[in-house]
């Protein structure tokens, strides 16, 4: 009643009324301009921009549709489902994902064992574990993968996209002559030379538009869209995947799903910081785990495959001026009614108009600044980027050199931290003490344990020994263990040993599990 009394007097002064006014007045607003914002901040350029990633999407999606062993429209209908779905829940604006190698050859064993619909049902498990991941906060592991290890996965990248060009410039190759290369040099001029000019209109839009009309007015001998594959003639519709609902099933699928899900899951963090970069903005990568988990369930509802971000259609995006939501949708989109609408046009636009652009998305991907930084950073942060470089294009896996970069910048991490601690010896008239300033750890211990002692190495030794840690933090058992074992080899030695000064952290693992006898330990500063 009381309570009753107390809500009903506190509405009366119009205290409730006040806050609901404001709650009322500022979140939809806020909601209303973040909406304004992400959408519709420059539709022009962003519904261009889509445009220009649409035409690139296709002979992307097409290749790994065949890389996994799955009819075109697999691959097409995946990048215009997560592309579409991604615009709205995805953390990162102007950011661009679809169907993508990375997963791609993953599912090879899939789907050569067991056909395209457990490719669905592990499209749609591998969307279920991207939304625990992003339940986990395991966004939050981002902040371990360095600045040198994010410089290797673009320097790789940007060769990986350059590579997949040269099939289309080799002379010998089916469609691969003079004209390929004169449409490939004038695109490039057109890329880089129009913006001189005038930047209302993207140039690699207008280079695509125009090399189309000058392939098929003069019928040149060059490949085209439609050689890559069939391109679909029809909307994709809904349906399950046709697979027991067994735990066999599950069984089979979950492996694949958890690559899957891991492999999109790190190209897209990468890609959402390294755009983040390019646009000076932040994004929510926690909302881009779980908006990637929806897109992929969705594209598997549609007969499509898996994906994730894309670093070569991001950075066309925002080189064509796609910074919005907005973009992200039109390039799902108009992928769409290109295939449904305009397919038999989009088949006659040539490869080498295409790989024009790509070449100008590897040339900008590159971080061209990093050579001359290699005499300048230290020699363990280059390492740590040419290894990833080196291991993602020797294996073509790109989590595969991410995780190697990782691996060498802890284990570089680690050398150099060990030597964050010092040890003084100071002789007092009937003790001697040993003072640690630092931190010690699991890399720290041996040369922690090789300073303290033995103390009659010392010409000095004193019977008492004192351990002084107060200015000294132990991080793990093993730092704890090393702290027993110096004591221990103390008093075997015949010396009477204390220890002082232990912080609080400190010290509650050392209760915890410290093994010895704690005879002679004082706490000194912080007692516990």
């Amino acid at each position: 009643m009381t309570n009753n009394r107390s809500f009903a007097a506190l509405f009366r002064r119009g205290k409730l009324r006040e806050r609901a006014s404001i709650l009322t007045r500022t979140r939809p607003r806020d909601w209303l301009e973040t909406a304004r914002r992400d959408w519709l901040a420059q539709p022009r350029a962003d519904i261009l921009a889509g445009i220009v990633v649409s035409l690139a999407l296709i002979p992307e999606a097409i290749g790994f549709a065949l890389i996994a062993g799955v009819d075109p429209s697999v691959g097409l209908y995946a990048s215009v489902a997560i592309a579409m779905v991604i615009a709205f829940t995805g953390g990162r604006p102007g950011m661009i994902s679809a169907a993508t190698a990375a997963v791609a050859v993953v599912v090879i064993p899939l789907v050569r064992d067991y056909g395209v619909e457990y490719l669905f049902a592990a499209t749609i498990l591998m969307g279920v574990f991207q939304g625990i991941a992003a339940l986990l906060r395991l966004d939050l592991l981002m902040q371990f993968v360095s600045r040198s290890v994010i410089t290797g996965f673009v320097n790789a990248l940007a060769i990986l996209i350059f590579m997949a060009q040269i099939p289309q410039l080799l002379p010998g190759n089916p469609g691969v002559g003079p004209w390929t290369w004169v449409m490939v040099l004038a695109g490039l001029a057109i890329i880089y030379g129009l913006p001189r000019l005038t930047k209302a209109v993207p140039s690699p839009l207008v280079a695509i538009v125009l090399l189309t009309i000058v392939a098929v007015w003069l019928g040149l001998p060059v490949n085209n869209v439609a050689g890559e594959g069939t391109l679909p003639d029809g909307l994709p519709s809904f349906a399950l995947p046709d697979v027991p609902l067994t735990w066999e099933t599950l069984r089979i699928i979950a492996p694949y799903s958890l690559t899957m899900a891991a492999v999109g899951l790190l190209e897209s963090l990468l890609t959402a910081q390294i755009v983040d970069d390019m646009t000076h903005t932040d994004s929510d990568k926690r909302r881009e785990c779980g908006g990637q988990g929806v897109a992929n369930i969705a594209a598997a509802c549609f007969g499509g495959m898996g994906g994730c971000a894309m670093i070569g259609q991001s950075v066309i995006n925002v080189a064509s001026g796609g910074r919005g939501r907005l973009s992200t949708f039109v390039a799902g989109a108009f992928l769409l009614f290109l295939l449904t609408v305009l397919g038999p046009y989009v088949g006659q636009v040539p490869m080498p108009a295409l790989v024009a652009v790509m070449v100008m998305v590897s040339i900008g991907t590159f971080s061209w600044n990093s050579i001359p930084n290699l005499r300048v950073h230290p020699p363990t942060s280059s390492f740590v980027m040419i290894a990833t470089v080196v291991v993602t294009v020797w294996t073509h896996d790109l989590a595969l050199g991410v995780l190697t970069g990782v691996l060498l910048s802890g284990i570089f991490f680690a050398g150099k931290v060990r030597n964050l601690f010092t040890v003084e010896r100071v002789r007092r008239p009937h003790s001697s003490v040993y003072v640690v300033t630092g931190e010690i750890f699991f890399a720290s211990v041996d040369k922690f344990i090789a300073m303290l002692g033995p103390e009659s190495q010392y010409e000095d030794a004193a019977h008492h020994v004192v351990i002084d840690v107060s200015r000294a933090h132990f991080w793990d058992i093993s730092a704890i263990g090393a702290l027993e074992k110096v004591v221990d080899r103390m008093r075997r030695n015949g010396r009477h040993t204390r220890i002082v000064g232990l912080n609080n952290a400190s010290a509650d693992l050392f209760d915890k599990f410290a093994l010895a006898d704690r005879t002679g330990l004082e706490s000194g500063l912080a007692p516990h």
